[in-house]
């Protein structure tokens, strides 16, 4: 392998470059980002970027040492495969083609936007951020569209800042997908602790110059909307290439990219646009978080590089809003019920869910021990005593049974 393309230029991108010099591949490398800016971080954008406290978000790396072209400002177009026996293949940019001999996928999640012609902010990238920063001023009417994770943190910033917020959420409750309607429920009570308006089971018809439109005919004035409802892979512009794609390019456990079914060991995929294999829970995930992208580029390049590994973390994530740390781990879908930890009206409690007596995830706030402690129970896949992980008293590693 003389030559490697890195497509996509976020953390992932720049992770999948380290960890290839990292594992002693020596070849040309180039790295292409749609971004002007050299890789960054994306979970302050919504939190100090916005709020003011920080502009500058650029992961700590040695370009020099590396010694992999940047080409910035220019984004993946296409991709030719050769034939599996060869390997390698062509990938179009609007910088021209690139050859390669192994191609790592990290090309992320565009944000979902609404119709409407009236000026909405979303905040996917650092200009994004500035951007809405600028218009986060006192009185300022801001309507959020959404009541997940990203709409629940700028809610926090627009209200610290002394703007009129409002939160506009389809589902009944603020994070109904991400938790389930009855966990989602519990947070609801922060939102009028903050003096921000919530308002549940409101779709919306389309975004208007200074209104919201919703779909019963009403409408919302606002100076600023910010649409926090969700992201979309950017797969787009592998169409035609073979690669096998289900919302993300689908991968195995070792994060190799498939086309008809086969896998291809010169093409890997990670973060926000990969959809991997997970044998810890049977079944395809697709996780957009900062730990996933950090984290499995390692996997990917030893893959690429012909090494065994596998990548099958626990998922995890994390949210900082309305004055709390709410920490996430796991994978619930299929668990068969929650045990709550502490009392939801309080400051600091926890959700779990279990399978029989087998932790699957668990969702803390203010509660940083519990959540270090519960990700290790899940990734051993050790048996809990329900009644012991129920009692906030009792550390959550003493509610393993042996």
């Amino acid at each position: 392998m003389e030559r490697v393309i890195v497509a996509g230029g976020g953390l992932a991108g720049v992770r999948a470059v380290e960890a290839l010099r990292g594992k002693g591949f020596e070849g040309a490398l180039t790295l292409v980002s749609a971004e002007r800016h050299k890789p960054y971080d994306r979970p302050p954008l919504s939190k100090a970027v916005l709020a003011g406290d920080s502009d500058d978000t650029t992961v700590d790396t040695d370009w020099a040492a590396l010694d992999v072209e940047l080409l910035l400002g220019d984004r993946a177009t296409g991709l030719t495969l050769a034939a599996a026996d060869e390997g390698g293949g062509v990938l179009a940019t609007t910088a021209g083609e690139l050859p390669f001999d192994g191609l790592v996928i990290a090309t992320g999640a565009a944000p979902v936007t609404l119709p409407g012609d009236g000026r909405q902010h979303v905040v996917r990238t650092i200009d994004d951020s500035l951007a809405l920063r600028g218009r986060l001023v006192e009185g300022a009417r801001v309507v959020i569209v959404g009541a997940g994770w990203i709409g629940a943190e700028v809610a926090t910033t627009a209200a610290r800042k002394g703007c009129a917020v409002t939160v506009v959420e389809a589902a009944g409750t603020p994070l109904a997908h991400a938790l389930g309607p009855e966990v989602g429920a519990l947070t609801a009570p922060w939102y009028a602790e903050a003096g921000v308006a919530l308002r549940t089971g409101v779709g919306v018809a389309s975004v208007g110059d200074g209104h919201l439109l919703l779909a019963d005919g009403g409408r919302i004035d606002a100076d600023e909307v910010v649409v926090g409802v969700g992201v979309r892979p950017e797969v787009a512009w592998l169409a035609g290439s073979g690669l096998d794609v289900e919302r993300g390019v689908v991968v195995d456990a070792s994060l190799r990219a498939h086309a008809g079914g086969v896998a291809r060991p010169d093409v890997v995929a990670v973060g926000d646009v990969a959809a991997w294999w997970s044998e810890r829970y049977r079944r395809r995930l697709l996780v957009e978080h900062w730990d996933t992208a950090l984290n499995a580029p390692e996997v990917a390049a030893a893959t690429l590089l012909g090494q065994d590994a596998v990548y099958d973390a626990v998922p995890y994530f994390w949210s900082e809003q309305f004055g709390r740390m709410v920490q996430y781990a796991g994978f619930h879908a299929a668990s068969e019920r929650t045990v709550h930890r502490g009392d939801p009206a309080g400051r600091r409690w926890a959700v779990a869910w279990l399978t029989g007596d087998r932790l699957d995830a668990i969702l803390t706030v203010d509660r940083p021990r519990d959540l270090v402690q519960a990700r290790r129970l899940i990734a051993a896949g050790t048996p809990v005593d329900p009644d012991a992980l129920a009692d906030p008293d009792v550390p959550v590693r003493q509610a393993a049974r042996s």
